[in-house]
């Protein structure tokens, strides 16, 4: 792969005209280098010798030597983002997500080359930037819709943990870690926290299933996927629950929570299939474990194996986790309990529970630290730490597991 011939010069639109806003483009602009160097030369072949562009890295334009004089813009809203002489450079945006870019290059005063980004009928890349499953289920449903929005050549570069899924799902996207000869551009599918380059917004901002979306620029969010199951291995009825999730502080807490719940779903005749990863999960002086009376389903199981389980169960029981987005993405029911994220942010299910009364949704706030902190609102108040979590009854959980199997039985889901 090859490597750039000129120093690379940065730029944005600092809208906000802030130094905090500064601050964090210079940090994007770090990591861009650090993109720049694993995707290599730029691909784009603009007829002038020299002078070439892609859109790999957010725009990235090679000037070569000689009296240049550049301009670029928002296309739709003309907003202007760079305009300056260049010689021996290359230019490369800060920003990597949609933009219809307008791009004019002048030589000695003459306009010698433009270029609206128009990625119809091109070869795109679609990197997804995170191994948490749910970050990267959330954005699968783009694949698919990108391709047919533009007639475009997809590929994808994904954790290899979603392999199999993939290949179910698209077979006829390619999976490459590498970038592709003439790749035309390239997009870093993230949540972008406190990374506005990744995304024009704070994914916390937003639900999650329309974060693609803004990344993309699409008029819409992506429609749901259509999981392809395989064959049922479990005749009888079943549930399928995860207690586990990325950190204890998204778990459920209220003491002996889970084995009231699966004593209830096993009373109304369905076996209850634990399907974690591990059977527990330790983080400082709270465990999440299998409840006593669950079936264990536990162990090294493949996410693809885990989302035919999912798509022939009854429902699934769990938190806002990877397995919650699983069961989604398999058209599986899903009651999913938990206060750290407000009620909006991750896929829409009307079986959400979480208690409105008490201290939630820490994990949208802007103004707090959430990442690394189990309780970052309450740290300093032992007593109230993980209300969210700890003030969800079990009632509350059987109330929604209830209000499901009516809806089932009326034909409402």
């Amino acid at each position: 792969m090859g490597t750039l011939p000129y120093p690379v010069q940065y730029f944005f639109y600092n809208w906000e005209k802030s130094k905090e806003k500064m601050e964090k483009m210079a940090k994007m602009a770090r990591f861009s280098t650090a993109i720049g160097g694993l995707i290599g030369e730029v691909a784009g072949d603009t007829g002038i010798e020299g002078l070439r562009l892609d859109f790999n890295n957010g725009l990235r334009l090679q000037i070569p030597s000689g009296n240049w004089h550049v301009t670029i813009r928002d296309f739709d809203s003309e907003i202007l983002f760079y305009d300056g002489d260049v010689s021996e450079v290359v230019l490369v945006s800060v920003e990597k997500y949609y933009i219809r870019w307008q791009i004019e290059v002048f030589r000695d005063g003459k306009l010698v080359f433009g270029h609206i980004f128009d990625p119809v009928g091109q070869k795109i890349r679609l990197v997804f930037v995170s191994s948490m499953i749910g970050d990267m289920l959330s954005f699968l449903p783009y694949v698919p819709m990108i391709r047919d929005m533009y007639q475009a050549d997809v590929y994808i570069a994904i954790n290899k943990n979603m392999k199999d899924i993939c290949e179910r799902l698209f077979p006829d996207i390619r999976q490459d870690e590498n970038i592709e000869e003439n790749t035309y551009a390239t997009y870093y599918l993230a949540e972008g926290f406190d990374m506005w380059g990744w995304s024009p917004v704070d994914g916390r901002m937003i639900p999650m299933t329309q974060t693609g979306q803004i990344i993309l620029g699409s008029p819409e969010p992506a429609p749901r996927l259509s999981w392809l199951a395989g064959p049922r291995m479990i005749k009888e009825p079943y549930v399928c629950i995860g207690v586990q999730a990325s950190s204890t502080g998204k778990g459920w807490l209220y003491p002996g929570g889970w084995d009231e719940v699966t004593d209830y779903l096993k009373s109304i005749g369905f076996r209850v299939l634990c399907i974690d990863r591990d059977k527990k999960m330790q983080e400082g002086k709270y465990t999440l474990k299998m409840p006593k009376g669950a079936e264990d389903f536990t162990g090294d199981r493949s996410l693809l194996e885990r989302a035919d389980m999912l798509h022939h169960a009854e429902f699934y029981v769990g938190l806002c986790s990877g397995l919650g987005w699983l069961a989604y993405t398999a058209n599986c029911p899903v009651v999913m309990i938990g206060g750290f994220s407000m009620y909006w942010t991750e896929f829409p299910t009307p079986y959400r529970v979480y208690n409105r009364l008490v201290c939630n949704g820490c994990y949208n706030d802007l103004r707090v630290t959430w990442k690394g902190n189990i309780c970052p609102k309450n740290e300093d108040q032992p007593e109230d730490v993980l209300l969210c979590s700890k003030k969800i009854t079990p009632r509350m959980v059987i109330q929604a597991i209830d209000r499901l199997i009516a809806d089932k039985k009326t034909g409402r889901i």
